[in-house]
């Protein structure tokens, strides 16, 4: 089976396990990932938060590692990838500010190429208006986010382990859920993990 080239999204705070998680496995799996962020290069680093769930209302949040990405954002061009990973944190609010970045989603969306997103990572899905007349999943914070721009909102199960597969989009709605999600993303990529 061919090797598949994913295309990574991230900014500053984003969730650490959702980008060291997908990643990782994505080499181990034998594909290769770009991870990109808007204003850095290649060798420069975001910082990742570690979000967790401690029995408090929402998820706490605190300082994790440096992520070094291994792409520079300003030359990506989309074509040239098989899918794409949206994770969330802290990032995905102003990722979603940017015009390139809804751009680059919106050719994934519209080529009907293989995206996951997870937790916060479904508000630049929205931004970018490829969840319309879709289901999806997200952290549950975000379900309005979802349905205001028309998207079906899927309710995570308990303990946030499950993933939704919606034809060519996978989404979860947190780390949890990272089994799911990607054996589930792997397959909608063509490239599914032996079971």
């Amino acid at each position: 089976m061919p090797s598949k080239k994913i295309l990574i999204l991230v900014g500053d705070f984003v969730e650490d396990y959702e980008v060291m998680l997908p990643f990782q496995i994505l080499l181990a799996a034998g594909h290769s990932a770009d991870v990109v962020c808007p204003g850095k290069k290649a060798g420069e680093s975001v910082k990742t938060a570690i979000h967790d769930f401690e029995g408090d209302q929402t998820y706490s949040e605190k300082r994790g590692h440096n992520f070094v990405l291994n792409a520079d954002f300003d030359v990506v061009r989309p074509e040239d990838y098989d899918g794409l990973i949206v994770p969330g944190g802290r990032a995905p609010e102003y990722l979603r500010l940017n015009s390139r970045v809804l751009d680059i989603v919106r050719h994934f969306g519209e080529k009907r190429k293989p995206i996951a997103a997870h937790c916060h990572g479904p508000q630049v899905l929205a931004a970018a208006g490829v969840l319309k007349g879709r289901r999806a999943m997200a952290y549950p914070a975000l379900e309005p986010d979802l349905v205001q721009c028309g998207c079906q909102w899927v309710q995570p199960g308990e303990g946030f382990t499950d993933a939704h597969t919606d034809g060519n989009l996978v989404t979860a709605a947190a780390w949890p859920a990272h089994p799911a999600m990607m054996r589930a993303f792997l397959e909608v990529l063509g490239a599914p993990l032996a079971r």
